[in-house]
């Protein structure tokens, strides 16, 4: 079994691998870093840029954490993807970063974390970066 976290280049990313290591380290599992893209997506903010997603397997080998990091493309919907990614990683904990967002924000344009906690078949760590108000 492995730890599955949702990994992008921002705070709530950064929390979220931060307890997923943390996570990782004392189930003594596992660690497999998902960050993913668009399909065709010329520029897409989410995307890690190959450094960080290095540096990142470096911490998690650094705690003592086998990691992989992957970046499979979404094409529909990202949260479906990622919660096929974890159940074919056979993952006993998916973790996830959350950031504010106004209540317009959230009817317009929807939440990938809140259908992500809704809809997985296996228990969610949501954290927030420090300093988030919710």
């Amino acid at each position: 079994m492995s730890i599955v976290v949702g990994f992008v280049p921002t705070p709530a990313g950064e929390a979220a691998l931060a307890a997923g290591i943390a996570e990782a380290r004392l189930r003594s599992e596992d660690l497999l870093i998902v960050n993913s893209a668009r399909e065709g997506a010329v520029v897409d903010k989410s995307v890690a840029p190959d450094s960080l997603l290095e540096q990142a397997a470096r911490r998690a080998a650094d705690a003592g954490v086998e990691a992989r990091v992957i970046q499979p493309p979404y094409q529909h919907d990202l949260a479906d993807e990622f919660l096929d990614v974890a159940r074919e990683a056979n993952a006993s904990l998916i973790v996830i970063g959350l950031r504010h967002r106004t209540q317009v924000g959230k009817l317009i344009l929807g939440s990938h974390a809140q259908r992500i906690l809704m809809q997985a078949d296996r228990p969610v760590l949501a954290v927030k970066a420090d300093g988030g108000n919710f």
